[in-house]
């Protein structure tokens, strides 16, 4: 049978409340379709505009079979080319992050300029036309310190996506940050299952001895009703909201992005062990108001974030196989602060960087147990594990209408 009519039976099939059937987890050529269908169609995050804040600043990253380069030019536009030469196809730019007044390739020196026009051919026939062998560009969307690429030749508006975060995320000035420290594992695990662990906290109380300490274990904080029936909850959003600070939740009518303002424990004000401050000065001298607890974001499929007072956390998810996630988490901090004067680094990542391992235990042995024979689909927790059964529902509803046809983007409509 053709994959994408196998992959459409088993999602009409599929058991409302229960998890995927297995080979939506481990079959390599289903992991091509997700490819094509999800990450070679959808916004996705790529990076901050505080990483790259000079002409010339770029970071790379690879995409499934894409590899990708995000680059400031000369008047400031951040841009996004395809990084691959248009001479022979090597990766232009090789390393992870860097700056260059031009990009090189490092094959046969073909040079390009910021904005992708090639500057430069060595030895090529008069015929030649450099104008016609410019990078291949990427659609690029920043807002609010984010910056969002698509691949495909039509991008979906990006403007609902906008419209959304950009109140919530705008008065932490993520955009003036500085990244304090980034980490990326490797999580033998499909992307999905990745997600799945991150939507629910019915697994913290037994995993995540620091992050329970200032992370509500509530399902309405995971789930997809935002708690709006519980007081403590409305209480937190009306204080948020008359200091100027966007708080209630806010998801999208299509279930792929929400924002919430969610309180802490007890007094705790940060993800740290003791629940105080990791960093002296606040992330935004636009935020004063006391204990404004985190701010929370996802977005499928590639980011989930936390942004306290203090600092945020921003993470990125990106598929390198049927079994293989890699997951990358940046602490963001107040571009002055000084570390180890304003910071201790240890304190300001200690939370996040036991939890991300123990997370990577647990998807690698669900992954396990998913690859067994004997597995089947099981249900999920209503009270518990209701944001996986959104995502589930999300995945499952974009995908059936891309298998059959139902969408105006053809199935293979992605950049060259």
């Amino acid at each position: 049978m053709n994959v994408r009519n196998e992959m459409l039976n088993l999602i009409r099939g599929r058991k409302e409340g229960h998890s995927l059937p297995q080979p939506f987890y481990i079959d390599p050529d289903f992991y091509k379709v997700d490819l094509e269908l999800f990450w070679y169609r959808e916004w996705l995050f790529a990076g901050h505009n505080c990483e790259i804040p000079k002409a010339g600043n770029f970071f790379t990253l690879q995409v499934g079979e894409y590899p990708v380069v995000v680059v400031r030019d000369r008047t400031g536009e951040i841009r996004a080319f395809h990084n691959s030469c248009r001479h022979r196809g090597s990766r232009v730019c090789t390393s992870a992050k860097g700056a260059s007044a031009k990009l090189v390739c490092p094959y046969h020196q073909w040079t390009y300029d910021l904005d992708g026009k090639l500057l430069f051919a060595r030895q090529m026939p008069e015929d030649f036309d450099p104008a016609a062998h410019s990078l291949k560009p990427i659609a690029c969307q920043t807002v609010a310190g984010y910056i969002f690429i698509c691949l495909s030749n039509e991008p979906a508006d990006f403007q609902p996506f906008r419209t959304l975060m950009e109140p919530y995320f705008a008065p932490h000035n993520l955009t003036d940050a500085k990244i304090a420290h980034e980490t990326t594992i490797i999580e033998k695990g499909n992307w999905k299952l990745v997600w799945e662990n991150n939507r629910e906290c019915y697994h913290c109380a037994g995993n995540h001895p620091e992050l329970c300490k200032t992370y509500p274990e509530a399902p309405n904080v995971t789930g997809v009703s935002g708690g709006a029936d519980d007081p403590e909850m409305a209480e937190h959003w009306a204080k948020c909201e008359a200091a100027g600070l966007p708080a209630r939740f806010n998801i999208h009518e299509t279930g792929q992005f929400r924002a919430i303002r969610s309180p802490l424990l007890r007094d705790a004000v940060s993800y740290t062990m003791s629940g105080r401050p990791a960093v002296r000065k606040n992330l935004s001298a636009q935020v004063n108001a006391d204990r404004i607890g985190a701010l929370m974001l996802f977005h499928y499929p590639t980011t989930w974030n936390h942004v306290l007072i203090d600092h945020a956390v921003t993470f990125r998810v990106l598929p390198l196989g049927p079994n293989e996630t890699a997951v990358t988490t940046k602490w963001l901090v107040n571009k002055d602060a000084v570390e180890g004067v304003d910071y201790d680094l240890d304190e300001l990542t200690h939370v996040w960087m036991h939890t991300n391992d123990q997370d990577r235990q647990i998807v690698e042995e669900n992954a396990r147990g998913i690859h067994s024979p004997a597995y089947e689909p099981g249900p999920y927790s209503a009270l518990h594990e209701g944001g996986v059964m959104q995502f589930v529902e999300w995945y499952s509803s974009f995908l059936e209408p891309r298998l059959d046809g139902t969408r105006p983007l053809p199935i293979r409509e992605v950049a060259a």
